[in-house]
C-alpha cells in the first residue's frame, strides 16, 4: 500500500531528525545547569517545551541570563551550519508570546 509507505518513510526521516533535535536541548540543557551551579548563578529552569526552555531569573540579571542561554545552546553541538537561537525575555509567560 502506496500510503502505508510514504507513513513509514516520513516517520523514518522525522525520527532522525526529532531525535537529534532532542539530543541537542538535552546536551544544551546540561551544558546551561553545569554553569549555572558553577558560577551559583540565580537561574533557574523551569519548562522544557519540544525545543524551547523557560528559565527564571531575577529581572536585573535578565540581560546575563540571555547571553548564558544563547551562547550554551548555540555552543551545544558542533555543526556544519550555523544553530540560530532566539531569546526572549519578559516578566510572564504571556509577555514572551
Amino acid at each position: 500500500n502506496a500510503a502505508e509507505r510514504a507513513h513509514g518513510e516520513r516517520l523514518a526521516i522525522n525520527t532522525v531528525v526529532q531525535g537529534s533535535a532532542a539530543d541537542l536541548i538535552k546536551k544544551a540543557m546540561i551544558r546551561i545547569h553545569r554553569r549555572v551551579k558553577e558560577e551559583g548563578l540565580p537561574f533557574h529552569l523551569l519548562l522544557q517545551i519540544h525545543d524551547e526552555l523557560l528559565f527564571e531569573a531575577p529581572e536585573d540579571r535578565a540581560d546575563e541570563a540571555r547571553r548564558l542561554v544563547e551562547g550554551e545552546m548555540t555552543g551545544a553541538m558542533r555543526l556544519r551550519v550555523p544553530l540560530k537561537v532566539s531569546v526572549g525575555c519578559g516578566r510572564d509567560w504571556l509577555e514572551l508570546k
